[in-house]
């Protein structure tokens, strides 16, 4: 691609650009850099670009998703580039962002196949349901949420889509959110915009940042970063660093599949017991190890203990506290692993009523306004074009620990990032600015997702996935490895 600069700044909202063509920082992608605690001068050196007609597809919507995702994506491969200047001794190098790859991206999973197969798709019980007063979604991909969903409303084990949708619709939506989730299921109430923001969990979310970092240890000295070679190969920011990977579904494992494109060592750890989606872990497995831990044994906490030792960061996306009988609290780890970068990602945020509750991206965006603002002519609620939730927190929690390492480098001390999907929904409801256009000196034609996917020999079998929409000059375009299976991989790091 070639840079025609144009010398201006592009707002936030613009609907798209063409071949690389708009230089200098979005104001939503400066807000998010601001969050980040970066130097306001970095965002100058971000190149937006790409194919037209992203914004009217595949991401069409009434919110402004592609700016949201765009910015996203810009701030984690701007602190990428910063990262990369700390290691190298050189100037940031220049970020380039694709508005078509961006798209491809934030879409992966409808991307993905496997051997020609596509992933599979909701399961039928996870769905909007009509209510006596409105409406409910629930999620029940998985087995155990989906034996809780029949348990709360009372059904048989053997209940069907028919049998749901009878019972719910004699129920109040507010009174089947909290019976399914008293049982250990998932279902919340569609709310509009205004009822989300009197709800008390909804305030607790707005009166937090979009994201937050902060120093939770004292003592530990600068990180010491190894200097980058000048070989033949792509400049890896996050090269010699191992990340413990303890997340599932989408945002957290695109947040480490992000570190692993540059350069870390990622080691992904599940419960033995605990369901994931194989398709799922193929679209965000990629550049990892995985293998199965269990906490709850001796045995595991002592090979955890040995990880931890000389991990540099832990990731981590279960509900607030779910994790914290393990010895995996943020202070805790603080206190083991003086000098770690602690990422943590829920779906609601750790303050308010709801802050140990489980979450995903749908029931966000239901609860949270958005499903009402995407809703159809009909008034059925609606959905974003993408899980733009999850994959924007995700690039969003792997720009807070990158910029989290390079302070570090600078500071010293034990670092704690994070994040949340209701408060990504918040940004992406209030604070990302409108689409308008912007003038394109030229035009590469319309979207097409051809251009970035590719195709990679796997375990799996032969996948055919979306590229990476991080980059920058000189940077990684694809990852080193592809995925394999799921806990396949021994609990152990790969040899330095």
């Amino acid at each position: 691609m070639t840079h025609a600069h144009s010398g201006g700044t592009a707002d936030g909202g613009e609907t798209g650009t063409a071949d690389l063509a708009v230089r200098g920082g979005t104001s939503a992608t400066d807000a998010v850099w601001a969050a980040l605690g970066g130097d306001p001068a970095l965002p100058e050196r971000i190149t937006y670009g790409g194919p037209s007609g992203v914004a009217e597809n595949p991401l069409a919507s009434r919110l402004p998703v592609l700016p949201a995702a765009r910015s996203a994506v810009a701030a984690c491969a701007l602190a990428a580039a910063e990262l990369t200047a700390r290691r190298t001794g050189r100037a940031v190098p220049d970020v380039r962002v694709d508005d078509g790859a961006v798209a491809t991206a934030f879409r992966s999973e409808r991307h993905l196949r496997i051997d020609g197969r596509a992933p599979s798709s909701f399961a039928p019980l996870s769905r909007f349901w009509r209510t006596a007063d409105g409406w409910v979604r629930t999620h029940a991909n998985y087995p155990h949420h989906r034996a809780r969903l029949l348990a709360a409303l009372g059904l048989p084990g053997n209940a069907d889509a028919a049998d749901v949708a009878a019972e719910l619709a004699g129920r109040r939506a507010v009174e089947a959110e909290e019976s399914v989730y008293a049982a250990g299921g998932l279902a919340v109430a569609v709310r509009t915009p205004g009822q989300w923001a009197a709800h008390e969990q909804g305030a607790a979310v707005a009166a937090r940042p979009l994201l937050t970092l902060e120093d939770i240890g004292t003592g530990a000295p600068p990180r010491r970063l190894t200097a980058l070679g000048d070989g033949p190969g792509p400049l890896l920011p996050a090269a010699g660093l191992r990340v413990l990977d303890l997340t599932r579904v989408i945002a957290g494992p695109v947040a480490t599949r992000t570190l692993a494109l540059l350069g870390a060592d990622v080691l992904r750890l599940d419960a033995p017991r605990l369901p994931e989606s194989p398709d799922a872990h193929a679209d965000t497995g990629s550049g990892k190890r995985s293998a199965t831990l269990d906490l709850g044994s001796r045995a595991g906490r002592a090979a955890f203990a040995d990880l931890l030792a000389t991990a540099d960061v832990v990731v981590t996306g279960y509900r607030p506290g779910a994790l914290d009988r393990y010895g995996l609290a943020p202070e805790a780890l603080a206190e083991r692993r003086p000098g770690l970068v602690v990422a943590q990602l829920s779906a609601w945020g750790d303050h308010g009523p709801w802050g140990g509750r489980r979450g995903f991206d749908s029931l966000v965006q239901a609860a949270t306004g958005i499903a009402v603002v995407e809703a159809d002519a009909d008034g059925t609620p609606g959905a974003l074009p993408a899980q733009a939730l999850d994959h924007g927190t995700g690039y969003l929690l792997a720009a807070a620990v990158l910029r989290s390492l390079a302070e570090q480098s600078r500071t010293g001390g034990t670092r704690l990032a994070t994040v949340a999907l209701a408060r990504t929904a918040a940004w992406l409801l209030n604070e990302v600015p409108a689409p308008r256009p912007v003038p394109r000196p030229t035009d590469t034609g319309p979207y097409d997702s051809a251009p970035y996917l590719t195709e990679t020999p796997s375990p799996l079998g032969t996948l055919r996935h979306a590229l990476p929409p991080v980059a920058f000059e000189g940077g990684p375009l694809n990852w080193r490895r592809p995925p394999g299976h799921l806990g396949a991989d021994a609990p152990a790091w790969d040899a330095r």
